[in-house]
C-alpha cells in the first residue's frame, strides 16, 4: 500500500526525533511492503524565521493531499516576544482548525522495563497503567470568549468555558468506540457539582451512552480524577474530558510513566483525518546535541499506522520494538538510571535500534 504523509518536524528537539520517527516508518514499509511518501514543510519558529509567518497557507494545502500529518513540536523562548497570534504554536492551532481536530487521544501506559523510572509505588503499577485519555481539543475555556474588563476591585481577566451539546456528543462518541475495542470501560471528568457547562457535559454523555449499552460508563469530578490517577490508575480505561482538564489530567497519567519522551498523542477529526505528534515540548536547551528521547515520536508513528492507515499488525510490530530495545537495555538520558544492563546512547541510535526491532 502507499500512503502520503506530511512531516513537520517544527522546532527544538521536534528535528532531532522526528528524523528517528521517518526512520522507523522507511522501516516498517520494507518490513510490510508499503510506500510512504514524505512531504516535509515548516511550521512553528523555524516557519517565522523562514518566511516571517507560523505557517503558509501552501502547507495547508498540501496537507490536504496528504494522509495523516506527522509533527514534532512548536515554539521556543526565541519567538516569546511576538503576540500571541504570530507565535509557532498558532502554527499547530491553524492545523488544529484547518482540519477540524476535536478529538484528542493521549494513551499512558507503563513500559515494564522501564516501571522503575515511575514515581508510583511498585504495589500501584503491578495493578497495571494502561489508560487512553480522549480531550475535546477545539472547545472549551482555551476557545471560549476571553478578555480584559473593568471590574469592582480594578482590572479584571477573564476566560469563558462554554460547550455545545453537539460538541461534547460528537468527542463523546469517539471516547465510547474506543472503548469497545479496549476494555468497555469510560470514565467521564467534569466538576458537575460547580459549573454549569460541566453539568451539561454530563447530561450529554449520559444520553450517548444509551446507544453504548455494551461499555460500562462512570462519572467522576475532575479532583477525584487527579487523586486517582496518582493512587488508582487501574481503574481507569478510556478517560473522556474537557480540553482544560484534559490538559492537566493528561500530563499527570503521563508522569506516572517515568517520561514524558515516551509518550504519543493524536489530534483527529470526524473524518479520522489526523495529526500525530510526541507530547512533550521543544526543548530546546538540548535541541540538536542528540540526546533527546525517540520513543515518544515513534510511538505516533505506531497511532498512525493504526488509527489513520488501518494498519494493526504493523502497529503492533512498531509497540513490540519499543518494548524491545528497552528490555535491551538502551535508554536515552531521561529514562538512563546507571541501572546494570543499560546503556546510555543518542537520539540516532535509539532511533536505529528501535527500527532495527521491527519485524512481521
Amino acid at each position: 500500500m502507499e500512503f502520503k504523509i506530511a512531516v513537520i518536524p517544527g522546532d527544538g528537539i521536534g528535528v532531532d526525533v522526528i528524523r528517528e520517527a521517518v526512520r522507523t516508518l522507511d522501516r516498517v514499509g520494507q518490513v510490510f511492503g508499503h510506500q510512504f511518501h514524505y512531504e516535509h514543510r515548516l511550521v512553528g519558529g523555524c516557519c517565522i524565521d523562514a518566511y516571517g509567518v507560523p505557517i503558509q497557507e501552501e502547507t495547508l494545502n498540501v496537507c490536504e493531499g496528504c494522509d495523516a500529518i506527522l509533527f514534532g513540536a512548536a515554539g521556543g523562548p526565541k519567538w516569546d516576544h511576538l503576540p500571541r497570534k504570530d507565535r509557532p504554536e498558532s502554527g499547530l492551532a491553524a492545523l488544529r482548525r484547518h482540519f477540524n481536530l476535536f478529538c484528542n487521544l493521549r494513551p499512558a501506559k507503563i513500559y515494564e522495563d522501564i516501571k522503575d523510572n515511575s514515581p508510583l509505588k511498585n504495589e500501584i503499577i503491578d495493578k497495571g497503567v494502561d489508560l487512553m485519555l480522549i480531550r475535546d481539543l477545539t472547545g472549551g475555556i482555551y476557545f471560549g470568549e476571553k478578555g480584559t474588563r473593568q471590574g469592582k476591585y480594578g482590572i479584571e481577566g477573564y476566560d469563558v468555558e462554554c460547550y455545545s451539546a453537539f460538541e461534547v456528543e460528537r468527542v463523546a462518541r469517539r471516547a465510547f468506540e474506543i472503548a469497545r475495542g479496549r476494555r468497555k470501560s469510560v470514565t467521564s471528568i467534569d466538576k458537575s457539582n460547580a459549573l454549569e457547562s460541566s453539568r451539561m457535559w454530563r447530561e450529554t454523555v449520559t444520553k450517548v451512552h444509551e446507544d453504548y449499552p455494551d461499555v460500562e460508563l462512570t462519572h467522576l469530578l475532575v479532583d477525584k480524577a487527579a487523586m486517582e490517577i496518582a493512587c488508582n490508575p487501574s481503574r481507569f480505561d478510556v478517560m473522556l474530558t474537557t480540553s482544560i482538564f484534559g490538559d492537566i489530567l493528561s500530563d499527570e497519567a503521563g508522569v506516572t510513566t517515568g517520561s514524558v519522551g515516551m509518550l504519543a498523542s493524536a489530534a483527529v477529526n470526524d473524518k479520522n483525518f489526523g495529526l500525530y505528534e510526541p507530547i512533550h515540548g521543544t526543548a530546546p536547551d538540548i535541541a540538536g546535541k542528540g540526546i533527546a528521547n525517540p520513543l515518544a515520536s515513534i510511538a505516533a508513528v505506531g497511532m498512525m499506522l493504526d488509527i489513520a492507515f488501518g494498519l494493526k499488525e504493523e502497529a503492533d510490530a512498531v509497540d513490540r520494538a519499543i518494548n524491545a530495545v528497552l528490555h535491551d537495555g538502551y535508554r536515552t538520558p531521561d529514562i538512563y538510571r546507571g541501572a546494570p544492563g543499560q546503556v546510555k546512547t543518542t537520539t540516532e541510535e535509539m532511533g536505529i535500534q528501535t527500527a532495527a526491532r521491527i519485524s512481521r
